[in-house]
């Protein structure tokens, strides 16, 4: 039996678990989907010496830069975004294991976000600077959309929380959040922006998925704002996920 997962922590919120065995179990495919929930990015050694049946990773918050360096090559696209999701497992001589990374982050964000867009949405503000955070800055890019990363620390390029004024939400239309507030068990937290001058031109995109409203969403309902989650994103990531590893 061949078996796939995803590195992480935490994963309790994580659905990519369920929704591969489901597929495997629906097409009749032998192989089996399973968390590894590591505190620390060099557990992934361990993972892999204790698993000889792996044949491709998933790697979600907070490891997506961190598994960069324990990897022996990565894709342009992973690199020029910064960031890894996926792990694809090569054998070559006598059997040496190549791990190579990839984004499919990006494909899966583009395709969820676009039918959203019109005109009018230009300008993007990307709450949080980790690896999924990157995707979603180049997927962006793509869809001709300018964006700006927002941080709780000063850091180059990004503005502060404190910084987003009644212009700025003027302006930048397109919010997302990649940042793990709001997620399941802590329901009640969302990124700290001036919810009040948000509009019905106004898209808010979590990254999350569980909930399936968080309270990002729910305060971007309130003022008339298209809102969605990130289950499609993920299902979409998915599916190119599955793509790479068996290509």
């Amino acid at each position: 039996m061949k078996k796939y997962g995803l590195i992480g922590y935490p994963l309790e919120h994580s659905y990519s678990k369920d929704f591969f065995n489901q597929k495997f179990n629906s097409e009749n495919i032998d192989a089996e989907y399973v968390n590894f929930e590591i505190e620390n990015i060099n557990d992934l050694k361990d993972i892999l010496r204790e698993n000889p049946s792996l044949c491709g990773l998933n790697v979600t918050l907070p490891y997506k830069m961190k598994v960069i360096p324990l990897l022996d090559g990565i894709t342009d696209n992973a690199r020029n975004i910064g960031a890894v999701n996926v792990i694809k497992f090569k054998r070559g001589l006598f059997g040496k294991l190549h791990l190579e990374g990839h984004n499919s982050d990006i494909t899966g964000f583009k395709k969820s976000i676009e039918p959203l867009l019109n005109e009018t949405h230009r300008r993007a503000l990307i709450l949080g600077t980790g690896g999924a955070s990157k995707a979603i800055y180049h997927g962006l890019k793509q869809l001709g959309i300018t964006s700006v990363f927002v941080s709780r620390k000063p850091k180059e390029f990004c503005i502060a929380y404190d910084e987003i004024t009644q212009n700025t939400m003027e302006n930048y239309t397109v919010i997302v959040n990649t940042t793990p507030l709001g997620m399941y068990p802590k329901t009640d937290a969302c990124p700290d922006i001036p919810y009040e001058h948000l509009t019905p031109g106004h898209i808010l995109y979590d990254l999350l998925y569980n909930p399936d409203e968080t309270l990002f969403m729910k305060k971007g309902k309130e003022k008339g704002a298209v809102v969605k989650n990130g289950l499609e994103m993920l299902l979409l990531q998915a599916y190119v996920s599955w793509e790479i590893w068996n290509s």
